[in-house]
């Protein structure tokens, strides 16, 4: 009895952690968790071990087959020639070339038998490249096509077909198993991009068949997934990490972008819906008076998800800024504020939040000790302050309906300038209603002969009718607001001489009715007028201002302190409670050079009423 070891040999699997080496040799102990990123953990179960041109085709061993020693070999051979004709060429021992070759070993001269065999030898070749070239629509005849081309390669060892066929094979050996192991990975969310993970075997398998359809689909299936988790971030909010899948699948086919290219457009539509309803949410919370922090709250979130640059989160940024420091107005906002008649309150403007250097220097010529030292005040909120002086026809409107006497109606009297002598006298009948000189004054004078309480009274009546708080400027609002960011000796700089049109100043060019100059003005400064000018005759400062350093001296809210030692430096009034002396500021038609500096600052008696003197408003924005 003759015993032949049977064995159609495979493409062995290595131990996992070993890596496929069919393009590049990479370390498969070394798998991605996502495209771009890696992980170190076990690698797939099947592998490819071996360069491209170690065979993978195993050595074919026929099976055993025993001829007793008195066995008919003619019906050995009919037995034989029945397998072939029939198709089963080497299976088993009941197939055509075992029991050739046992009759060739019984009977090596059997000329039938040698026949046979190579006439199966041809089909079993015929067979061989039938199911290699089916290979190229349909991996699934992959063990069929290695036991032909292994029956093949020991028939016929001569055969140039055969090691074509075996070349074949071996390919598409590698192939498949590129293909599982990316498949693997691919169900295990290992997706990889630079030399690990599915997309890395998928890659390597079109190497070997740029057009395979299984590596083709895979690829497409990697992409597929990478947008995917692009679009399960995007849902989580995590735009970022969102960006950063849609750049990987990007990166998977750069010649077939129209699927990522959608996946993009979708979430940058979501990204920006949802930038939107923060924003709305957030301007929603600004209307609240309470809802500054929540609508700060909103822009954080905007900010973790908008791109840089971002000109929805730009805007809500700069509106909640807007809302910190100006409420719901915007610096440089001209408005007004209705009266429960109906009528309309003084014009005011927003004045920009900052900070400024108060005071003089003590370098600056002219300065005064009260006025130092020069010191720092910080606005963190802006405030709305009068654009004009508060005029006769806007505090008679106060007298008419609050039924109020002023300070010099109920004495009788003020003090007003008298064209005769040069000088300012106290005369009797004059009070808010007169000009400087006694005479009647115009509705859009200035209001003049009104004292501190006078005035406090007109705010406390105007805060009654509107609803809003109105009050004196403090010393520190006032500076700040005439200044308007300059930090010169006057108004408008360090110039000697006013700028023409800037304002109402005691000038060398100006003339009185009867003829008088100032002794101590600006040479060669005339603004056309002797006595307080119309209130907002003359421009505006930088920040929309009128009059605040000439026409008339204004009160304000301080006390008044002989120096700037210990004064607030966040721009509140520095009051005292009972105090008699208060402060005025600002330059004055009849003031000397000296006096229409912007330190300037004078003590006055809170009772005091006079031709030099009038005010303006705060409100609290």
């Amino acid at each position: 009895m003759l015993l032949l070891a049977a064995a159609c040999g495979r493409a062995p699997e290595v131990p996992a952690g070993s890596g496929p080496a069919a393009a590049g040799g990479r370390d498969a102990g070394t798998r991605g968790d996502g495209i771009g990123g890696n992980r170190a953990e076990a690698g797939p179960s099947v592998t490819v071990s071996g360069d491209e041109r170690e065979a993978v085709v195993g050595v074919w061993s026929p099976p055993p087959v025993e001829l007793p020693a008195d066995a008919d070999l003619a019906e050995w051979r009919a037995r034989a020639d029945a397998a072939l004709a029939e198709g089963r060429l080497f299976e088993d021992g009941n197939a055509a070339i075992p029991l050739y070759l046992a009759l060739r070993r019984a009977d090596p001269d059997d000329r039938a038998s040698q026949r046979g065999l190579q006439r199966a030898g041809a089909r079993v070749v015929a067979e061989a490249r039938a199911a290699v070239a089916a290979l190229d629509t349909d991996d699934a005849g992959l063990a069929r096509a290695e036991e032909l081309v292994a029956v093949a390669r020991a028939l016929r060892p001569d055969d140039a077909a055969v090691p074509a066929l075996q070349r074949r094979v071996e390919s598409a050996r590698r192939l498949s198993a590129l293909n599982r192991a990316g498949e693997e990975d691919l169900r295990a969310g290992r997706l990889g991009e630079q030399g690990n993970g599915a997309l890395a075997y998928f890659r390597d398998a079109l190497v070997i068949r740029a057009d395979d359809p299984r590596a083709l689909q895979g690829r497409a299936a990697v992409e597929s997934a990478a947008i995917g988790r692009a679009e399960q971030a995007a849902a989580a909010l995590e735009f970022a990490t969102a960006a950063h899948w849609l750049d990987s699948a990007q990166a998977v086919r750069e010649d077939d972008a129209g699927a990522v290219a959608d996946a993009r457009a979708r979430i940058a539509a979501a990204r920006a819906a949802r930038i939107a309803a923060l924003r709305d949410a957030a301007l929603h919370d600004l209307v609240r008076p309470d809802g500054l922090r929540d609508a700060r709250g909103r822009l954080a979130a905007m900010l973790e998800i908008a791109e840089p640059g971002d000109a929805v989160a730009a805007q809500l940024r700069e509106r909640i800024d807007l809302a910190t420091h100006y409420g719901a107005f915007r610096p440089g906002q001209v408005f007004t504020d209705a009266l429960a008649n109906g009528s309309r309150g003084p014009q005011m403007v927003v004045v920009p939040h900052g900070a400024f250097r108060m005071g003089a220097l003590d370098t600056e010529p002219g300065a005064a000790d009260p006025e130092k030292p020069a010191h720092y005040v910080r606005f963190d909120r802006g405030f709305a302050m009068s654009l004009t002086e508060v005029t006769v026809a806007e505090f008679g409107r106060f007298v008419a309906a609050a039924g109020a006497r002023p300070r010099a109606t109920r004495r009788g009297n003020s003090i007003v300038y008298d064209e005769r002598s040069g000088n300012f006298a106290r005369r009797s009948g004059a009070d808010w209603r007169s000009a400087y000189d006694g005479r009647p004054a115009a509705p859009g004078d200035p209001v003049l002969h009104v004292s501190v309480r006078d005035a406090e009274a007109y705010a406390a009546w105007l805060s009654a009718e509107t609803g809003r708080y109105y009050r004196l400027p403090s010393e520190a609002e006032f500076e700040y607001a005439l200044r308007a960011g300059n930090d010169g000796r006057f108004p408008w700089g360090d110039a000697g001489v006013p700028p023409e049109g800037s304002g109402n100043f005691a000038g060398g060019n100006d003339v009185s009715p009867s003829g008088r100059t100032w002794n101590n003005a600006f040479v060669g400064f005339g603004d056309g007028y002797w006595g307080p000018a119309p209130a907002g005759r003359f421009s505006a400062n930088a920040w929309g201002l009128h009059d605040l350093s000439g026409n008339v001296s204004e009160w304000v809210a301080d006390c008044w302190h002989a120096s700037y030692r210990r004064a607030p430096a966040d721009g509140a009034a520095w009051f005292n409670p009972g105090c008699r002396s208060r402060v005025v500021r600002g330059g004055v038609w009849s003031g000397s050079p000296a006096q229409t500096r912007s330190a300037w600052r004078a003590p006055m008696d809170s009772d005091m009423t006079s031709a030099r003197v009038g005010f303006r408003l705060v409100r609290g924005i």
